[in-house]
């Protein structure tokens, strides 16, 4: 799916929820992720946002990047939106802690290639 934006706007916005969720988390722990609901929310938005702008990216620069696991991105927007009564916290944790920072470094090197 391509829209108006363009693929480098759409990963520029991913980056930006990146960055918007290391600093909800910066000097907290799993327990006090998961008690703060305003922190555990504000991350679930930034995650739908990585997803959306996932979704919107071109298929050629996703196929090209295929190393990035797309599609378990746009998933994880569908549940966060869709399913959200069954959100597993420890999960989310995981995800933010060891997924988020290796995308984060991968989205910003496809970026640098765009320019």
């Amino acid at each position: 799916m391509h829209d108006r934006l363009g693929n480098k706007v759409r990963l520029l916005h991913i980056i930006d929820a990146i960055n918007e969720i290391e600093t909800y988390i910066e000097n907290t722990d799993l327990d006090a992720f998961v008690k703060n609901s305003m922190m555990f929310n504000a991350t679930l938005r930034q995650l739908e946002i990585i997803g959306e702008a996932s979704n919107r990216l071109t298929e050629d620069l996703l196929q090209k990047n295929s190393d990035i696991p797309w599609a378990r991105i746009i998933r994880l927007r569908n549940l966060v939106i869709h399913e959200y009564f069954g959100i597993d916290d420890f999960t989310i944790w995981n995800v933010i802690k060891i997924n988020l920072p290796a995308l984060k470094t991968k989205i910003e090197q496809l970026v640098l290639e765009l320019d």
